[in-house]
């Protein structure tokens, strides 16, 4: 009898493992590792930007095109790259419940660094409206087309390549009619 009952125990207790839930990140945000001067720290959050501190483990993330493993600890991990000058990040990370991508303007000042998040709806209603602009203002075509070109070169110039403006605009359309 006792051996039936230690069995049913054991059984009982493995079933338990089986149902734990797995921790996944949905949300995250950038912000300036404050260990370490010019590298940014990436944070798991809720939807409420409330830091989730049970994420713990090691996670890939694909930071500009390139994949790299991420050490969580109590919600956070830190990108052991460090930042030159100002730059666009886009941060993607793939799992079982989806692809969750950010793109990110960090702006270095001295020593300093601030994350700017920059929604995909931005990267295309700047162009559509410097299009239209110049549609309905013929005079003005000239001045929307160097404005235009001013718009991607400083987008190029600062890491924001035209594959990654296009498949962060992608993306937020995906994940916002998917």
């Amino acid at each position: 009898m006792r051996k039936i009952f230690l069995l049913f125990l054991l059984l009982s207790m493995a079933g338990f493992r089986v149902f734990a839930d797995t921790i996944t990140i949905k949300h995250f945000v950038v912000k300036e590792n404050p260990f370490a001067t010019g590298e940014i720290a990436i944070m798991a959050t809720d939807t409420l930007n409330q830091v989730q501190e049970n994420v713990n483990g090691v996670f890939l993330f694909t930071i500009n095109g390139l994949d790299d493993t991420l050490k969580f600890e109590r919600g956070t991990g830190f990108l052991r790259h460090k930042i030159m000058s100002s730059t666009f990040i886009y941060i993607k990370h793939e799992n079982i419940t989806g692809t969750h991508s950010k793109l990110y303007y960090i702006y270095k000042n001295n020593d300093t660094l601030s994350a700017f998040s920059i929604s995909w709806v931005w990267l295309l209603v700047v162009p559509v409206i410097l299009g239209l602009f110049a549609y309905l203002f013929k005079k003005f075509i000239v001045l929307a087309i160097i404005i235009l070109m001013v718009f991607f070169y400083f987008n190029y110039h600062n890491g924001l390549s035209l594959p990654t403006f296009f498949e962060s605009i992608i993306d937020g359309l995906r994940g916002a009619f998917g």
